[in-house]
C-alpha cells in the first residue's frame, strides 16, 4: 500500500513539474521571440550562401538584412550574378539596373624570367611577409608570386604560373578575396563588358629608365597609348582606361599597336572570332627560342 502511494505521489510531482516547465518554456518563447522579416528570409534563400564577403558585408545574412532595409544595392552578390539580382528585385518589388560582372585583374604581366634584380628570398613563403623585406625583387610594385591570393580564393580561380598570379576566368566570380589579401594592391576588380577586356598589366609608377632596370615588359610611361586612344590617359606614369565609355577592344587597336612594351593585354575568354582565326593552326612538335626581344613580338595574353 505504501509503495503504491509513493509511486502515485512521484508520478503526480513529475506531472506537475512537466506542466510548470511547459508553461515556463511557452512563456519564454512568447516573451523573447524575435520577429524575423519575411523578406529577409526570402532574400537569404535567394542568395547562394557563399558568405564570401565580396558584397562588403560579413556574410549573406547581413547582406540580406541590408537589402531588406534598403541600405544595399541588389547587384552586389558576385557569385549569384545577374540571376540573383533579379530574384532580389522581385522580392523587393523593384527593378534592377544593368549588372555588369566584375572580375579580378592582376596589374602585372612580368613572369619570373622577365623580372630583373631578383634576390633569393628565404623567409616565410607569403606575399605579406615578403612585402616587408626590401630587395626581394627590383620592382617594388610587381607581383611577388607567393600565392596569398591563391590561398584566399574559395573558387580555385587564381594560380601562380611562372611566378605570376594568373586568373582563370572560367572560374572567377569576382568575390574580391584575392584583391583584399594582396599586400601590394595590384589586383583590382574590372567591369567585364565583354568576354575579353583590355587592361593595363603594370603598376610601376616610376619613370621609363627606372622601369627598364627592373622589368622587361613593364610600362615606361611613353604616352603612346594615350596619344592613340581617346579613352586612355596617363596618371603617375601609368595608363588609365575609362571603362565607363569602354565598348570594345577595337577602340584601343592603334594604341596596342604603338605600345613598345607588354603592359597592355587582353584578359578573359577568347571570342569566337579569335578562336576562328587560329582554328587552322597546328602546334609545332617542338618549341625553340628564336632569340628575339620581348619588344619584337608582343604576346597578348587573353
Amino acid at each position: 500500500m505504501l509503495t503504491t502511494v509513493t509511486m502515485l505521489l512521484a508520478a503526480g510531482v513529475l506531472g506537475l513539474l512537466a506542466v510548470i516547465v511547459a508553461y515556463v518554456l511557452g512563456w519564454a518563447n512568447y516573451t523573447f521571440h524575435v520577429k524575423v522579416d519575411p523578406k529577409i528570409v526570402a532574400i537569404t534563400d535567394a542568395l547562394p550562401g557563399a558568405n564570401c564577403g565580396g558584397c562588403g558585408y560579413v556574410g549573406c545574412g547581413e547582406y540580406a538584412e541590408a537589402v531588406a532595409a534598403g541600405r544595399a544595392e541588389l547587384n552586389l552578390c558576385a557569385p549569384g550574378g545577374s540571376g540573383c539580382a533579379e530574384k532580389l528585385a522581385q522580392i523587393m518589388g523593384v527593378e534592377v539596373g544593368q549588372s555588369l560582372p566584375y572580375r579580378a585583374v592582376v596589374h602585372c604581366a612580368a613572369r619570373r624570367d622577365q623580372r630583373l634584380g631578383q634576390t633569393v628570398y628565404l623567409g616565410e613563403p607569403t606575399c605579406v611577409a615578403a612585402n616587408l623585406v626590401g630587395g626581394v625583387q627590383g620592382c617594388t610594385y610587381g607581383c611577388l608570386g607567393l600565392g596569398d591570393c591563391v590561398a584566399a580564393c574559395p573558387y580555385d580561380a587564381i594560380h601562380i604560373v611562372d611566378g605570376l598570379s594568373t586568373v582563370d576566368y572560367d572560374k572567377c566570380v569576382g568575390c574580391k578575396n584575392c584583391a583584399r589579401v594582396c599586400p601590394r594592391n595590384i589586383i583590382t576588380m574590372v567591369p567585364f563588358k565583354a568576354e575579353r577586356m583590355l587592361v593595363v598589366a603594370c603598376s610601376n609608377k616610376d619613370f621609363g629608365p627606372e622601369v627598364k632596370e627592373v622589368c622587361e615588359v613593364g610600362c615606361i610611361g611613353c604616352k603612346a597609348c594615350s596619344k592613340n586612344a581617346e579613352l586612355m590617359s596617363i596618371e603617375n606614369n601609368l595608363p588609365i582606361i575609362d571603362y565607363d565609355a569602354y565598348e570594345s577592344e577595337e577602340q584601343f587597336a592603334k594604341a596596342r599597336e604603338k605600345c613598345p612594351r607588354e603592359s597592355m593585354i587582353l584578359v578573359g575568354k577568347p571570342s569566337p572570332k579569335d578562336l576562328a582565326a587560329v582554328a587552322g593552326e597546328k602546334l609545332p612538335d617542338r618549341v625553340e627560342a628564336d632569340f628575339k626581344t620581348t619588344v619584337d613580338d608582343t604576346e597578348w595574353r587573353g
